[in-house]
């Protein structure tokens, strides 16, 4: 098969993009331990009797730092939303690697092209991380809650056309305590023009979504 030059917006989108880290916040530490006099037991008690249970309530997990984003998504997703793509995904440079990191795959194969980028982004605080996730839900309008997705999920997916070529992109939100997660992925077909469906879209994202949340589970 004879490669076609690729169009404009596709070259643009194949140049390095340094992402920034957002500006003023902070690292944190997680929320303070409950003090041992919460859970004395009472001196008064006779000796058969045990103290009291501590609360089962659990406090949130706080993160301080962003894990590798190019090990969050498993090989076997990586090339099953980006075929032909290096499975060991290419890291964005960062002005703060520590809070925020990002990682992306893409690949020309033939004439169907997709995109792939994971990001790990660390608040200072569980409340500043909910405001960043609110106001970006703002901002995307038009899409919908993922269920079990982190604390709180929301992908949307839109159609945009450029020169009557065809570009669908998928983003999902998700926050993880004091931790965003964001995954976009977009392909077009150079071919026909068209590109995929808003359900192919939509799924691929939301699945390296879980597989980003996951790790971010488990990281540190």
């Amino acid at each position: 098969m004879r490669s076609l030059p690729l169009p404009l917006a596709l070259t643009a989108r194949l140049t390095p993009v340094a992402v920034l880290a957002c500006a003023g916040w902070a690292l944190s530490s997680g929320p303070a331990a409950p003090s041992a006099a919460d859970h004395r037991p009472d001196l008064r008690q006779t000796p058969t009797q045990a103290p009291s249970a501590p609360s089962s309530a659990a406090a949130s997990k706080s993160y301080t730092a962003a894990p590798a984003p190019c090990t969050s998504v498993p090989v076997a997703t990586v090339k099953s939303l980006v075929p032909g793509a290096k499975t060991a995904g290419k890291e964005i440079p960062s002005t703060d690697a520590k809070l925020r990191r990002t990682c992306s795959w893409n690949a020309l194969q033939g004439y169907d092209y997709r995109w792939l980028d994971v990001s790990f982004e660390v608040a200072s605080s569980e409340q500043e991380a909910q405001k960043e996730y609110e106001q970006r839900v703002t901002e995307k309008s038009g899409g919908g809650a993922v269920p079990g997705l982190g604390d709180a999920g929301y992908s949307v997916v839109n159609l945009t056309t450029e020169d009557k070529q065809q570009t669908r992109e998928g983003v999902v939100l998700a926050r993880v305590s004091n931790a965003l997660v964001v995954v976009t992925y977009n392909g077009s077909d150079f071919e026909t023009k068209k590109a995929p469906s808003t359900d192919e879209i939509n799924k691929g994202a939301i699945k390296a979504a879980k597989s980003a949340v996951a790790a971010l589970a488990s990281a540190g």
